[in-house]
């Protein structure tokens, strides 16, 4: 046992007297100086009456550490408080500072409970797998820093905690980094807010990354950005911590071919190409697309979760991809054109695979946009099935002369969509998820039970299920409202899979 006079660092947690460990409880009772903030102080009360108390305002921090070194210098035992861990942004790197090698009073540090720590219990268990913590005060830290760290953190896909979010004289600089992390990461990413974490005030909430600017914060909130594999349960939002849930799929490829896939047809073609001895990076726009991938290639390199053009881009440099495939839906016009102009930027070939164009053998109404469709469909029928993905439901919902009609929607079993669905005001008893391509026989039963006079569709191709379509429709003598495939001026396109190969494997040998 050292017979120095200690000089104790005092962590206090996040405000609740009961989260006050032990330890803390013992070296307040033993000091005889007492220094801290006046709002740390009133939470060790039962601890520190009738010793000698200093106080000084939230921004004289270098000042509480001088005065704690100068009554440990004069034999004092003295307990220097600080919230949270003082280890953690804390205090306890002002004392080390200024400390002399000749001092003779002994540190004790006393561990606490960091922000990240008490916010992330208030809301699950996002910290389970690696994390990291960020200040966004660039009091002590040049904002540059705090950007840099921000976009390595985005890229790395760590679980991030963000303290000091928002203050008076900072107002955007939150915001900015939110960007920041957008460029990089899903924008449907699962995030938590905590305000006031265990003290009078607390409020949590569980939101998407792309929701987070909407948002205001202050001085007492901590932000939770989840990884890729966050998930979200009633209120609360965990990590998986990896081992069975995690594959060196994670880690992307080098030098491979990016196959981009939003359809069976795609994910065909990622096998092929990966049968042919070529390396593949298969990326899907959704987890769930993920799923379906991984089911074809087990053993692929798959990269899940939409993104921004330029993160998108970020990733395809830091890769160095070799060649783009696009295999995304005939409708996915916004990415195609994207991913043209990537492989126009990083100098790489672009090919574009999509499935080939069905015309119907029997009598349907044709029309270019989902808006045109919307107008036809309010005006032929009451009870509308809608055929045509999630993101054209809204056009269909909101339609001004919508009023009587009811919509009856199909969509692929992803969470994202259903929500997306359920929350423009499709009842939910009206909602199908199911996996397609589906049959005659199982179009007819769904659409005569539940009675529908109207169908709207996409000219989505065979391994769409266009054709069973447009025949359970003609049987059953339903209007059938066909949306065409939109136009894009593709520098290169094909719907043969093998001549498709082929050219990748010459392109690869040169």
């Amino acid at each position: 046992m050292s017979a120095k006079t200690p000089l104790f660092l005092v962590s206090v947690g996040p405000g609740a007297a009961c989260l006050i460990p032990p330890l803390a409880q013992e070296a307040l009772e033993q000091s005889d100086v007492i220094i801290g903030y006046e709002l740390y102080l009133h939470w060790i009360e039962p601890w520190i009456a009738g010793k000698e108390i200093h106080t000084s305002p939230l921004t004289q921090e270098a000042t509480r550490a001088r005065l704690a070194l100068h009554y440990a210098r004069a034999g004092k035992k003295v307990s220097l408080v600080s919230s949270g861990d003082i280890g953690v942004y804390g205090m306890a790197t002002l004392v080390f500072e200024e400390m002399s090698e000749h001092d003779i009073f002994e540190p004790i540090v006393v561990p606490g409970i960091s922000a990240a720590n008490s916010c992330a219990s208030l809301v699950g268990a996002p910290l389970a797998h690696d994390f990291a913590v960020l200040s966004l005060s660039d009091l002590l830290c040049p904002w540059s820093w705090i950007e840099f760290r921000a976009r390595a953190l985005a890229q790395a896909d760590l679980v991030t905690a963000l303290y000091n979010v928002q203050s008076r004289s900072r107002r955007e600089g939150v915001y900015r980094i939110l960007d920041v992390f957008l460029e990089s990461k899903n924008p449907e990413t699962w995030c938590a807010i905590v305000k006031n974490a265990y003290r009078e005030g607390q409020s949590t909430a569980v939101c998407r990354l792309k929701e987070l600017s909407e948002r205001k914060f202050d001085m007492t909130t901590t932000i939770i950005i989840g990884n890729r594999y966050t998930e979200a349960k009633q209120q609360f939002i965990y990590t998986p911590r990896g081992y069975n849930g995690w594959s060196g799929s994670d880690i992307l490829t080098q030098h491979a071919i990016w196959v981009f896939s939003g359809t069976s047809d795609g994910n065909e073609l990622a096998a092929k190409i990966t049968e042919a001895g070529l390396r593949v990076v298969l990326s899907t726009a959704t987890q769930y697309g993920r799923e379906l991938a991984v089911k074809s290639l087990p053993e692929a390199t798959v990269q899940a979760g939409r993104m921004g053009e330029e993160a998108r881009l970020n990733q395809l440099r830091a890769s160095n991809a070799s060649a783009i495939v696009d295999a995304t839906h005939p409708f996915a016009t916004t990415i195609s054109a994207q991913l043209i102009r990537a492989a126009e930027k990083l100098k790489i070939p672009y090919f574009r695979y999509e499935r080939p164009v069905m015309q119907s053998p029997f009598p349907v109404i044709s029309c270019d946009s989902a808006a045109e469709a919307a107008n036809i469909a309010v005006q032929t029928g009451k009870k509308i099935f809608l055929a045509t993905g999630s993101k054209d439901v809204p056009i269909f919902v909101n339609h001004p002369e919508a009023g009587s009609c009811e919509w009856f929607v199909r969509v692929t079993p992803d969470p994202v969509h259903i929500e997306e669905v359920l929350r423009v005001g499709v009842a939910r008893d009206h909602v199908i998820a199911m996996q397609g391509p589906f049959s005659r026989d199982l179009n007819r039963t769904l659409w005569s039970g539940w009675a529908v006079d109207c169908v709207v569709t996409r000219e989505s191709g065979e391994s769409g299920g266009f054709l069973a379509k447009a025949e359970a429709a003609h049987e059953l003598g339903l209007p059938l409202i066909v949306i065409q495939r939109p136009g894009l001026d593709y520098p290169w396109v094909t719907a043969d899979m093998d001549l498709l190969v082929n050219l990748l494997i010459a392109d690869q040998r040169r």
